[in-house]
């Protein structure tokens, strides 16, 4: 078998890698990132990953101001700017589960478990990286990972490329500030279909759906549309023709009062949450075997230690094991011990167990399928279903460790979304001659700014939203209040998560990805179809032009459209909390103005990723 050489040779150690402009501009970025996608993980229930936008952005920025920049600068960016998206994507599916019970944690609460739990997530992932990176090089593909390490070789995709995600994030700001602040144009329009037992038709007319919806491309996309499909054009139908004058459990009036915003909230999102729960577990059963062969590897590695005859390559170093075990046993007594938190011993030696478990089995599950389609929150449904089950068999049905197994749930969720941003960042480096080392510490470094500012960043759009409603779903938070709840006290409608799972099963014998599906049951309707148009586009520009160029510049397009509308939501929600802007009014033009908009947007996109203008075909 031939030794790979990654693109900087292990033994060179003169490149520049961590240097004070990269760890500055990736801290930078990754708080940009991670802003962005908290508010858009609580829009659409998925965030992107950053760290292709983030690779662009850098070889731009730096190039433009410093003469001699090396591609492992570059690199270092990328993998401090991804950890925003990562602890973001932690933070936003777990801390609203709290909010939505009543009891929310404080600001600098969530600073220290989204900190505490991204950095356990980076050192839990150390012992993994010589097994799933090295040693299976060339078996898993970590698309991602693999995508950015050659963006970053090429060189040549700065500031051309750079231009076109910088244009993205202007049209999508421009836009979210016609919809959502001075109101010329609705955000959602939706119309009520009598005939067809009052269901609706809705869609979210924003650019980050749009740009989602390309990146995520057509198939999954699809299927996001076939699940909100079947919930609001099938079962809610049949709820509404069927339930007329009933009153059924969770629900507390009569159907026929019922509007299908209000079917969706009380029996929809049930039938969802059993269906993703579902498509977390089968996932897991399906890579079990490589799951153990990893986990002993992890074990092996971190009680023997490495055996080095000599001193390694520079692409050998990790941070070392005792730094591992010495944070590992810091962070265990932090939760354990500080004022305040509502964790016992035993819910400690579950968050350890499970969290060690499930990074290892997510920095599988990216190198399989990457990190868009890692099905983080199965994962952590389970770790919340452990849990609760553990207490309601030990008696313990009180409030309290309702609250202990979901801040549980936050730590471990955030060091297994970080794990999975790890893995991608040090497969990059692997291909690109990086140290792992530096990758790891800069990995930490990064983790502190976006923890700083993410509790800030959801207590303000709660206050401008509010979590659960159509307008900010928070859809994976309303899920684990959902199920925590239910569990603990004894009272979650089974029919309908049953009913879920049937369909989960059902989708698997039809050899259909799961998770898609079933987030697209469990969101509401206006964000399916809004993520379909985007799905549309990029099946037209890769069914228009074969090769890769025309699908990567619409990729960066789309990631600008994301950031810059996300970005702007938060600052208008900002300004709604602090009075100058109305959280709600209608639109100064009616519904199908919104409508021809997006589309236009939607050509703009397509237009734009295959007729560039020719100054975006220069190299530079």
């Amino acid at each position: 078998m031939a030794v790979f050489k990654p693109f900087i040779a292990a033994k060179d150690e003169k490149t520049s890698e961590f240097t004070i402009r990269a760890v500055i501009l990736g801290v930078l970025l990754g708080l940009v990132f991670g802003v962005g996608n908290a508010y858009l993980g609580l829009k659409v229930g998925t965030t992107v990953s950053a760290s292709i936008p983030a690779a662009v952005i850098s070889m731009a920025i730096l190039r433009t101001f410093f003469k001699r920049v090396s591609i492992l600068e570059n690199n270092m960016v990328q993998t401090i700017a991804s950890v925003g998206e990562g602890l973001a994507a932690g933070v936003i599916f777990t801390v609203p589960a709290l909010f939505l019970l009543g009891d929310r944690p404080s600001i600098s609460r969530i600073f220290l478990l989204a900190a505490l739990g991204g950095i356990l997530g980076v050192l839990f992932m150390i012992p993994m990286r010589r097994y799933i990176i090295v040693q299976e090089h060339g078996k898993l593909p970590f698309p991602e990972g693999t995508a950015c390490a050659e963006i970053l070789k090429s060189g040549e995709a700065s500031r051309s490329k750079a231009m076109m995600a910088f244009i993205g994030i202007i049209v999508g700001s421009i836009h979210k500030i016609c919809s959502s602040a001075i109101y010329l144009f609705k955000e959602v329009p939706s119309w009520i279909i009598a005939p067809f037992q009052k269901t609706q038709f809705s869609m979210d007319c924003t650019p980050a759906l749009l740009g989602v919806g390309y990146i995520i491309g057509p198939r999954i996309s699809s299927l996001l549309f076939a699940g909100g499909a079947l919930g609001w054009w099938v079962i809610i139908p049949l709820i509404h023709l069927f339930g007329s004058d009933l009153t059924i459990y969770p629900g507390t009036v009569p159907i026929n009062q019922m509007s299908s915003d209000d079917i969706w909230s009380d029996y929809i999102r049930y039938i969802g949450a059993g269906a993703i729960a579902t498509g977390g577990i089968l996932s897991l059963f399906k890579i079990a075997p490589l799951i153990l062969k990893t986990l002993k590897t992890g074990f092996d590695e971190l009680f023997q230690g490495f055996s080095f005859k000599k001193q390694p390559l520079r692409t050998d170093r990790d941070i070392s094991l005792r730094w591992l075990l010495l944070g590992s046993v810091a962070i265990i007594l932090t939760l354990w011990l500080f004022p305040g938190l509502p964790m016992n011993f035993l819910t400690i030696i579950l968050l350890i167990l499970l969290g060690f478990f499930f990074v290892a089995v997510t920095s599988l599950t990216v190198g399989i399928v990457g990190s868009t389609s890692n099905p983080v929150s199965g994962m952590t449904i389970t770790t919340l279903l452990i849990t609760c089950l553990v207490f309601v068999l030990l008696g313990w049905t009180e409030r309290i460790y309702l609250v202990a197994a979901l801040t549980m749930s936050v730590v471990v969720n955030v060091a297994i979304a970080l794990a999975g941003t790890t893995s991608q960042d040090l497969k990059t480096g692997y291909l690109l001659g990086a140290t792992p080392r530096l990758q790891q510490v800069g990995e930490i470094i990064g983790v502190i700014l976006p923890a700083l500012s993410i509790g800030g960043t959801l207590y303000l759009l709660n206050a401008a939203y509010g979590f659960g409603t159509t307008a900010m779903p928070a859809p994976q938070g309303t899920m684990m209040a959902l199920i925590a709840q239910g569990v603990i006290e004894g009272n979650i409608p089974t029919t309908l998560v049953v009913i879920g799972i049937i369909l989960g099963l059902l989708l698997e014998m039809l050899k259909l990805p799961i998770l898609p599906f079933a987030i697209g049951l469990y969101l509401p309707l206006s964000l399916s179809t809004g993520t379909m148009v985007g799905g549309l586009v990029s099946l037209c520009v890769k069914r228009k032009e074969k090769n890769t160029a025309a699908n990567d510049r619409g990729i960066l397009t789309a990631s600008g459209f994301v950031a810059g509308d996300a970005c702007t939501g938060v600052i208008i929600a900002l300004l709604t909390v602090g009075g100058l802007v109305p959280a709600t009014a209608a639109g100064y033009f009616p519904g199908w103005v919104s409508i021809i908009v997006y589309a236009a947007l939607a050509f703009g996109l397509g237009w734009f990723a295959l007729k560039p203008h020719a100054y975006f075909r220069r190299k530079h």
